[in-house]
């Protein structure tokens, strides 16, 4: 179809090389392979990954990163996706709304592992696959109602393993065709409400990302106007073409990406951040709050439910996340763990906090991301901090040593020092490891 974009962007993906990207940008694709590993790691000690996992199988070439286990590369890809997905610690893009890396990277790597690929060709794969899933994400409007993940990351993932397998322009052309209507229609619904399935959308996407290499070696052809079609009738209603190709090769979206150190929805972090600058002022105790106001943007304004029905649900409501920060004093993976959601401290702070949208925050939005935070005391005073962009994104960015207390943090609850160790340095010089199938230790 005419001024669809994709006859650039499809050469662009076919001719794009390492020696082609400038090393800070290598440099940074590398940081978000070393989180997602780290998400991948810290999510496999969960009880219903673990279970999800414990299913026999025969061995394969393709690591269950955390477990020890190889299975076969869709197996691994669902499983790796799921697993980084369910403690919401993974990186993320705030102008696709969602999260790419988590799409793209388990399918690479699953597929490189089982190829024995060099690091190089799974850096750039990932760099690619990350690039087309941010520019189909901001260049669809998802209706409402609609959750991001296993969306446009499944073209993502789709398009990393293409590069992988040595696609032409031609190829990754039927690629995005075959892949676009292969997107999964989930609900928004599930993250408020602590519907678990949501943390297997990602994997759902890898998974099929690999099934759509397949696909597309055995023949299949997709509609020609497929991203159109799904991504400016079906899942949204808007498309945007010219969003895939405007300043393609200038500059990359995954430097545009966020990290976390809150394990919760991006969505609390500004109130965090703006309740722990008034902590910073005066103490925070939950005897001496009377109550806690937050104003935000309307996407994030509608995490208000104050009684959680589970661990997950809990990392999707503000006023969880600001009454465990005050009771616990931190948010990391322990403050939203399955005996925090039912905490009766926790839960009678959070019946004090009222969230509301503002309309000039809400308009903002995705350049900004705001919150204000007003803290009424016991004895009657207001104190109020408003942070315009949590902290993680570009413009107030984690530092590396920051980022790599995380990694270590998050593997620990599989992987000993040593082991996590290994593949960090493994990760940070990607390019020089000559078999991504070393890369994940087995037991």
């Amino acid at each position: 179809m005419e001024n669809d974009g994709l006859d650039e962007l499809t050469t662009f993906l076919a001719r794009t090389r390492l020696e082609d990207v400038a090393a800070e940008d290598l440099d940074h694709t590398r940081l978000v392979i070393a989180d997602c590993l780290a998400a991948m790691v810290a999510g496999s000690a969960e009880p219903e990954i673990a279970a999800l996992g414990s299913r026999p199988e025969p061995p394969g070439p393709a690591s269950i990163v955390g477990s020890g286990r190889r299975a076969s590369p869709e197996r691994a890809a669902f499983l790796n996706g799921t697993a980084g997905t369910v403690l919401e610690v993974d990186e993320g893009h705030r102008f696709c709304r969602g999260h790419p890396g988590i799409h793209v990277l388990p399918a690479a790597l699953a597929y490189a592992e089982a190829r024995g690929a060099p690091g190089a060709e799974l850096l750039l794969a990932v760099l690619l696959g990350y690039e087309v899933a941010v520019r189909i994400g901001r260049a669809a409007e998802l209706r409402p109602a609609m959750h991001p993940h296993g969306t446009w990351g499944t073209l993502g993932a789709a398009v990393a393993v293409a590069k992988l397998a040595g696609a032409d322009a031609e190829a990754f052309r039927r690629t995005l065709e075959v892949a676009a209507p292969l997107c999964l229609g989930t609900s928004a619904g599930t993250m408020r409400d602590g519907g678990t399935v949501r943390n297997s959308f990602a994997g759902f996407a890898g998974r099929t990302g690999l099934q759509i290499q397949e696909l597309v070696e055995a023949g299949f052809v997709g509609e020609i106007d497929a991203l159109g079609a799904v991504f400016g009738r079906v899942l949204s209603e808007r498309w945007r073409p010219e969003v895939l190709v405007a300043g393609l090769g200038e500059s990359w979206e995954i430097r545009r990406n966020y990290f976390k150190r809150h394990a919760c929805c991006r969505f609390n972090h500004a109130a965090l951040d703006a309740l722990a600058a008034i902590g910073r002022a005066r103490p925070l105790q939950a005897a001496a709050i009377a109550a806690i106001e937050v104003e935000t943007y309307a996407l994030a304004a509608t995490l208000d439910e104050v009684k959680p029905r589970n661990a997950m649900a809990s990392r999707f409501s503000i006023p969880f996340a600001l009454a465990t920060s005050v009771v616990g004093g931190n948010t990391g993976i322990a403050a939203f763990s399955t005996d925090k959601f039912s905490d009766p401290e926790i839960l009678e702070l959070a019946s004090r906090v009222t969230v509301s949208a503002d309309p000039a925050m809400t308009a903002a939005e995705p350049a900004r991301r705001p919150a204000r935070v007003t803290v009424v005391w016991a004895d009657g005073t207001r104190q109020s901090a408003t942070v315009q962009n949590a902290r993680g994104e570009p413009e107030k960015p984690y530092t590396p040593d920051e980022l790599g207390e995380k990694y270590f943090e998050l593997t620990a609850r599989a992987w000993s020092w040593g082991q996590a160790a290994k593949v960090h340095r493994s990760v940070m010089a990607l390019e020089t490891l000559a078999d991504v199938s070393q890369l994940i230790p087995d037991p």
